[in-house]
C-alpha cells in the first residue's frame, strides 16, 4: 500500500524547508517528495497539521537497558547498540528487521574489545560477555573477524584507563587494521588522560562519547576534527544538573565543532536516567555547545526525506527549527512506511 503524508511545513534535511509537502512511501522507501497532488484511491492519506521531518537515530544505546517500544513511539526508528553480549544483541538486531518488531531498527557492535581485566568486564551495568578480552594482536584480529561474521556493523574498543588496563598500542593497531580490512569503522570509549590521543594515533574513526575526563589541547581537537566523528552523550554527565564533567565535555565539543568536526546525536541509553526515544535535553546541550539548531537536527536524523531514502519520518506539533522543545509533542511516527504512533495506528 502507498502511504501518503501531507503537512503544511516540512524540513527535509539541511537547507531544505518546504511548505505544503506531500511524501509518498511505497513499502519501506520514500518514492516522491513534493507539492500536494492527486494519489491513487487505494493509497492511505494522512493529512496532519504540524512540522514534518526525518525520524531520529540514536547512535549510542544499550538496547536491552531501554524500552524499544517507547524508543519507537518517541521518534527513534534506528539505533546502534554499542556493547552487549553477542548471544543476546545479535539475535535482537536480526529480529528488529522483521515487520512485526515493535521497536527501532537495531545495528550492533556486539561486545567491547578490551584488555584482560579491562573495562567493562567488571562494570556493574554490564552482563557477562559485554566485554571481550584480547591478550595480543593475533587474538585482536581474530576477535574482529569473528564479530564481523556475527553481523557487527562496527567494532568498539575500550580505552578506559580509569577502570582497568587498556589494550597496548600494538593490540589497538591490530584491532583497527583488522576492522578496516573489513571496511568496518572503529569506535572507542576513551576515558582518562591521553586516551583520545592514543585513539587518534591508532586510526580510530569515532569516539562513542564526547571526551569528558580532560580538556583536550587545541592540537588534539584539530586532529580529531579532521579524522574522527564524535557521538554527543552529554547528558550522562549530570542528567539535567550541572557538573564538572559536563562542563569539560561541553567545552571539548564546542571546540571540536568549531574546528569542523562531525558530531552525531547519541544518548548512551541505559546509563542512568536517560529516557527512551528522542531526548530533548541532549539536543539542547548540543545547541548550547554551539551547534545551530539545524545542525543539531542533522546530527539526529537517520536520513534526509528524499526519494530512495528509508520511509522513516516524524510529525511534530510545531517547528523544531524554532524550538527543540517541539520534540515533546510528537504527533506521528512512520517507520518503514508503516504508521507506528499517532492517528490511531
Amino acid at each position: 500500500m502507498t502511504l501518503v503524508v501531507r503537512t503544511p511545513l516540512a524540513w527535509l534535511g539541511p537547507g531544505r524547508i518546504t511548505p505544503d509537502v506531500q511524501i509518498n512511501c511505497e513499502g519501506d522507501t520514500i518514492t516522491e517528495v513534493g507539492p500536494v497532488r492527486p494519489v491513487p484511491d487505494e493509497a492511505r492519506v494522512i493529512a496532519i497539521e504540524g512540522f514534518c521531518m526525518p525520524a531520529g537515530a540514536d547512535r549510542h544505546v544499550h538496547a536491552e537497558l531501554g524500552d524499544t517500544v517507547v524508543m519507537l513511539r518517541r521518534g527513534v526508528t534506528a539505533v546502534r547498540d554499542l556493547a552487549w553480549p553477542p548471544d543476546r544483541i545479535f539475535p535482537l538486531a536480526e529480529a528488529s528487521e522483521l515487520p512485526g518488531f515493535h521497536g527501532p531498527l537495531i545495528r550492533a557492535v556486539g561486545p567491547m574489545l578490551t584488555a584482560p581485566g579491562g573495562y567493562p568486564t567488571k562494570a556493574t551495568w554490564a552482563p557477562a560477555g559485554t566485554g571481550l578480552e584480547v591478550a595480543d594482536a593475533d587474538e585482536a584480529a581474530g576477535a574482529v573477524a569473528a564479530l564481523g561474521q556475527r553481523g557487527a556493523t562496527a567494532i568498539k574498543v575500550s580505552l578506559n584507563a580509569q577502570a582497568g588496563p587498556t589494550p597496548s598500542d600494538a593490540v589497538l593497531m591490530a584491532m583497527c587494521d583488522a576492522a578496516h580490512g573489513l571496511e568496518h569503522p572503529v569506535t572507542a570509549h576513551a576515558e582518562g588522560p591521553g586516551q583520545v590521543a592514543r585513539a587518534l594515533g591508532a586510526g580510530i574513526d569515532e569516539l562513542a562519547h564526547t571526551p569528558w575526563t580532560e580538556r583536550l589541547s587545541d592540537d588534539v581537537i584539530a586532529a580529531a576534527a579532521a579524522r574522527m566523528r564524535w557521538i554527543s552523550t552529554l547528558d550522562i554527565h549530570g542528567f539535567g544538573r550541572d557538573s564538572e564533567a559536563l562542563r569539560v565535555a561541553t567545552d571539548n565539543l564546542a571546540r571540536f565543532h568549531r574546528a569542523g568536526g562531525s558530531v552525531h546525536y547519541g544518548t548512551d541509553l541505559g546509563n542512568g536516567a536517560i529516557p527512551s526515544g528522542i531526548h530533548t535535553r541532549e539536543l539542547r546541550l548540543m545547541h548550547e555547545a554551539g551547534m545551530a539548531i539545524e545542525q543539531v537536527l542533522a546530527s539526529l536524523v537517520r536520513a534526509p526525506l528524499e526519494p530512495g531514502a528509508p520511509a522513516d519520518l516524524l510529525v511534530l506539533g510545531d517547528s523544531a527549527l524554532g524550538d527543540l522543545g517541539a520534540f515533546d509533542d510528537i504527533r506521528l511516527v512512520v517507520k518503514g512506511g508503516a504508521v507506528v504512533a499517532g492517528t490511531d495506528h
